[in-house]
């Protein structure tokens, strides 16, 4: 994407919450690159914690975490800031169908780098309209 498109997009807060802190870094970074303002947790809890002292326009968390999981952190994000959009990564393939319907689009892990803008551009949409 040229430099110049980047600055043209507008600064999206994007929450991203993992436990995998090498994973996290990568994902703050790459969402950096393109233009959007990202912000980090490492558990469910520090991540609820961030949003209760603002909010995010994207939230981006994996299923599978110790303590709380990425669905019961969707369930509570959704009752703190009900218009935020939740972006749900995994490792694994086969999630349950009941988690899929608590967030608002799913990015397999091996698939990152190729479709979480996309899907964060989605739901965007769909909040903010084309």
């Amino acid at each position: 994407m040229p430099a110049s498109d980047v600055k043209a997009l507008p600064k999206v807060a994007v929450l991203c919450i993992d436990d995998d802190i090498r994973l996290l870094q990568c994902e703050k970074a790459f969402l950096e690159t393109f233009g959007y303002t990202a912000v980090t947790a490492s558990s469910g809890r520090e991540g609820l914690n961030l949003a209760r002292a603002r909010s995010f326009d994207v939230v981006v968390v994996d299923y599978c975490m110790p303590e709380m999981d990425g669905q019961e952190l969707a369930i509570a994000m959704r009752r703190l800031w009900p218009q935020t959009r939740i972006i749900m990564l995994s490792g694994i393939e086969k999630v349950p169908k009941q988690v899929l319907k608590v967030v608002d689009a799913f990015v397999a892990k091996g698939c990152l780098a190729s479709e979480l803008l996309s899907a964060i551009r989605s739901t965007k949409r769909e909040t903010i309209g084309p």
